[in-house]
């Protein structure tokens, strides 16, 4: 039987029919016209997703991990020195990813739930000596959003070069590649793009490119994008097969998300968030995410005192809705649930129904349609 459960968790997110459509496309050959016109498609709609006039894309078969270590092990270099800004568990496994190839990480770790401020920053790369900071632009264990922009008037003018995370953001908040000076963007498609998981997607300034040429080899070498280069330059060319499907899905994807236009989808991701939240204070759920740093893609939302986690998920699913539960020191106490990519009001209404449902079942006194009422007027 078809599993038609409505997947409601920070990735991967509910895809699109025409998306689907794209996908189930019988598969061509990856020297294929057709298909490398597809490619280039691809490529050109992720570079200008990262709002970038020079970035040169990657897209590889693998995933968002695949996408971490492209970024780190092509611009830094073993015995090098990283500082690693992070929020949650995501950013935590880029000093795990850094160990593994010899590099030397520094992590700046936040409070869960909460965010390293610019100063923090600024004080760290005063007093030590780094090839490169890594950021998690949205942490999805703790949903909090990076002040990204800060942090970029920080590096400013310095010879760190910039690897963002972007892999819950990337497609739902904006990024400006160009504009704040991003040397490596790395994203996979399963979350606010809306496409199927399956692919790492990276994008490399010049800087970050000389760097890696600066070297004749680095210890990768799937990983390694000299090899992926003569590809993303002509999609005609072979390395390794690519994920032809996967491929023809995400510039499907990258293709609705330009005809809907970048503001505009921003202004949704946004106008989103806050009525979901709305509808969990209506229900007397609170937050996890301290207020000034709350992700646009994503609430992490603490389950009320004495509900158990197992429990309230499962009743939530039994009512064709499914949530994450949560990570690390959260683990069994709060749930994560996705409101990114291509999802409208409609779905949005199902979740907090589902989830009003599972807390009713639960024994925990709420208004009926409570929730909905206060998100509706938002959607």
């Amino acid at each position: 039987m078809i599993n038609e459960t409505l997947t409601m968790i920070p990735g991967p997110t509910p895809v699109h029919s025409r998306i689907l459509g794209a996908l189930a496309r019988p598969t061509t050959s990856h020297v294929a016209p057709s298909f490398v016109e597809e490619f280039q498609q691809g490529l050109a709609g992720f570079r200008a997703l990262g709002q970038s006039e020079t970035a040169q894309p990657f897209i590889v078969a693998g995933g968002g991990t695949l996408a971490m270590e492209m970024a780190l092990v092509n611009v830094v270099f073993p015995g090098e020195k990283l500082l690693v800004v992070s929020h949650g568990y995501f950013g935590d496994r880029f000093g795990d990813l850094a160990a593994s190839f010899g590099i030397e990480a520094e992590v700046l770790k936040s409070e869960w739930g909460r965010a390293v401020s610019p100063g923090e920053v600024a004080s760290r790369l005063e007093a030590g000596s780094y090839a490169a900071v890594t950021v998690s632009h949205v942490d999805t264990s703790t949903g909090t959003c990076a002040a990204v922009e800060a942090y970029v008037e920080v590096l400013r003018g310095r010879p760190e070069l910039f690897i963002l995370d972007g892999v819950c953001a990337t497609g739902g908040i904006d990024e400006r590649f160009d504009e704040w000076g991003v040397d490596v963007l790395l994203t996979g498609p399963q979350k606010a793009i809306g496409a199927p998981p399956g692919l790492a997607l990276c994008l490399f300034s010049e800087r970050a490119l000389a760097r890696r040429k600066s070297r004749s080899r680095v210890p990768a070498y799937y990983a390694d994008v000299m090899r992926w280069l003569p590809v993303m330059l002509d999609p005609g060319k072979y390395f390794s097969t690519p994920c032809v499907n996967e491929i023809v899905a995400l510039a499907e994807a990258l293709r609705l998300l330009h005809a809907e236009g970048l503001p505009a989808r921003f202004a949704r991701h946004r106008r989103i968030a806050l009525a979901v939240r709305a509808g969990l204070d209506a229900l007397g759920l609170k937050l996890f995410t301290a207020e000034d740093c709350r992700a646009d893609t994503l609430s992490v939302v603490l389950l009320p005192e004495g509900i158990a986690d197992a429990a309230f998920r499962k009743e939530v699913a039994s009512r064709g809705v499914v949530v994450a539960g949560g990570l690390g020191p959260i683990a069994g106490k709060a749930f994560r649930l996705g409101h990114m990519g291509n999802i409208n009001a409609a779905e949005i209404v199902e979740a907090l129904g589902a989830i009003e449902g599972g807390l009713v079942a639960l024994g925990v006194p709420v208004t009926p349609g409570a929730a909905v009422a206060a998100a509706a007027p938002l959607l």
